[in-house]
């Protein structure tokens, strides 16, 4: 059996008996001595001094754990952007450049819809979907005199956004989804719908129809418009 005491010594030696070697790396001195407890069984008496480890050595280097660090955030920030970027323009569609904030009415196969083409193949109380502000279905409406009107009507339900289809039948716009209806200038004049469409302007720039925001007074209600 081996017995340890602490005493006053050198710094630590490779030392060696029967029982090991103790390299002069280890923090503490290892002085073995034998002591015979028993004709067969030996063992040794292990005299140890413990050494001081400077304190600089045990403060770890703050500038390469701010590296670390920076390496870090940087590895993690180009992913979460590049997954960041694809959904910030869906939710904010390309306008037509316009500095007022309109954008270019499109069709149901994408491409920019003209004035005079448009009003070739649609007729008289013509209410047809177009693509309009951020990307919202918006009819475009032909006027009884066959020109296009100056407004365009918002086709989101205002009560719980179904897209509302013109019912020419009824000559009213009629919400499939709870029954609200809307008369021909998207105008609610039934329930459970608490609004009227909103509105949008639709102007012919160099040939082409462009949606612009309403920002006056609804000319339906003659109140602010609540979509602005």
């Amino acid at each position: 059996m081996a017995a340890f005491t602490l005493s006053p010594a050198a710094p630590c030696k490779l030392q060696s008996s029967k029982n090991g070697i103790f390299p002069p790396s280890q923090a503490l001195l290892l002085k073995p001595t034998r002591t015979h407890l028993g004709k067969r069984e030996k063992s040794a008496r292990i005299t140890c001094q413990a050494t001081s480890v400077p304190a600089d050595d045990r403060v770890p280097d703050m500038g390469k754990r701010e590296l670390m660090n920076l390496l870090l955030l940087g590895a993690l920030s180009l992913p979460t952007a590049g997954m960041l970027i694809p959904y910030a323009t869906f939710f904010a569609p390309p306008g037509s450049g316009d500095s007022s904030g309109g954008i270019v009415a499109k069709d149901a196969l994408g491409n920019d819809v003209i004035a005079a083409e448009w009003l070739k193949t649609h007729g008289p109380g013509d209410r047809t979907l177009t693509q309009g502000l951020k990307g919202d279905p918006t009819y475009l409406v032909v006027e009884n005199d066959r020109t296009l009107a100056t407004y365009g009507i918002n086709a989101v339900c205002t009560h719980l956004g179904c897209v509302v289809p013109w019912n020419t039948a009824s000559n009213k716009f009629i919400c499939p989804c709870h029954g609200s209806q809307y008369n021909n200038q998207g105008r609610v004049v039934r329930g459970p719908a608490p609004l009227s469409l909103a509105l949008a302007h639709a102007d012919v720039d160099d040939g082409k129809v462009v949606f612009v925001p309403w920002v006056e007074t609804d000319f339906r209600t003659g109140e602010d418009p609540w979509w602005a």
